[in-house]
């Protein structure tokens, strides 16, 4: 019993004083993530609009937005007035401010603020011209967005959403990797890294401007080629 009692304040000691041996942190590499959106991309347009009052207030002051609806016009499709019918894609990219303890945190986090039910979540494969690949989360939600002053006024879809992480040098899907990332790099390397995240959104199902019903395939292909 003797032994134990002066073994623990030992360990615990050593423990504490090893920390004066872990390298100090005296960068930040910024995420390899390009901020600035185009105007457009291949057939797609891109609108950009400000982040909302609730995303600002959740993350550091110093984090970024670049938030954009990108439409396309489905081939052959027109509505009454003879202009052509869109699909739509939500874009968001979230870059984390250098306050990396009010960093950026996975969607799922969020997302129900936004009106989404997340049902599914899986890990999907992307493919990239150049024949890399890398890991997306793929989530299936049923979002309601209000269209009226009662609690009983809201809207349906089903949604898909893709989104990855971005670092420095590194893409992941997966918040605990990118955690472990961070503590190789600041233990390794003594850096700490800006990460962002990239996330696209599209409803399937019965979409109020679109006379045919999209189907959940026809909406994964879309965005993941997008």
């Amino acid at each position: 019993m003797k032994t134990r009692a002066w073994l623990l304040p030992v360990i615990l000691g050593g423990g504490m004083s090893s920390i004066y041996f872990l390298p100090q942190v005296g960068a930040v590499a910024n995420s390899a993530v390009k901020m600035e959106l185009p105007g457009s991309s291949g057939s797609w347009i891109f609108r950009s609009f400000p982040p909302s009052e609730a995303e600002i207030k959740t993350l550091g002051p110093d984090t970024k937005f670049s938030k954009a609806v990108c439409l396309r016009a489905r081939p052959g499709e027109m509505d009454d007035q003879g202009y052509s019918i869109p699909d739509q894609i939500q874009l968001s990219i979230v870059l984390s401010g250098y306050d990396l303890n009010n960093s950026i945190h996975r969607p799922e986090r969020c997302m129900p603020a936004q009106g989404h039910n997340i049902t599914s979540s899986s890990d999907v494969v992307l493919k990239v011209s150049n024949n890399r690949q890398f890991e997306a989360k793929r989530l299936l939600s049923v979002q309601r967005i209000p269209t009226g002053k009662e609690p009983t006024d809201v809207a349906e879809f089903n949604c898909i959403t893709y989104y990855f992480f971005v670092g420095h040098d590194q893409v992941t899907n997966d918040h605990l990797k990118r955690t472990l990332i961070d503590m190789k790099d600041r233990l390794l390397r003594g850096m700490d890294q800006r990460w962002a995240y990239a996330s696209v959104s599209m409803w399937y199902g019965k979409v109020p401007w679109i006379e045919k019903e999209v189907t959940e395939a026809e909406a994964d292909i879309k965005l993941q080629r997008f």
